[in-house]
């Protein structure tokens, strides 16, 4: 069985190919083998904010907050994907928080 940073590599693969679908297959199943693999519930949520699936999009880039909560970049990368998923007022939220935890305001 493939490790989840295996089943990274081979959605990289597949996205740099065109393959979004496929990727986010291979991505599910790398966080359903490790729910606590932060860097695939990033991937997912850039691959499904490009597929315009807001829903999934916003659930994966909180877990990556939840996962990381002390990287300023989850707080960033949750405000792009808020922002393209045309949530404003939250992407400025997730900012505000990027920039305390960056300033060390919090």
């Amino acid at each position: 069985m493939p490790t989840p940073n295996e089943l990274y590599d081979q959605a990289v693969d597949l996205r740099d190919g065109g393959d979004k679908p496929g990727a986010i297959a291979k991505l599910e199943e790398a966080v359903a083998l490790d729910p606590t693999y932060a860097i695939g519930h990033g991937m997912l949520a850039k691959l499904y904010v490009d597929l315009a699936e807001s829903d999934k999009a916003i659930a994966h880039a909180k877990k990556v907050v939840e996962l990381e909560p002390d990287d300023t970049f989850s707080y960033t990368a949750l405000s792009v994907i808020y922002q393209r998923c045309g949530k404003i007022p939250e992407a400025e939220h997730a900012k505000a928080l990027a920039y305390n935890k960056q300033m060390g305001l919090e």
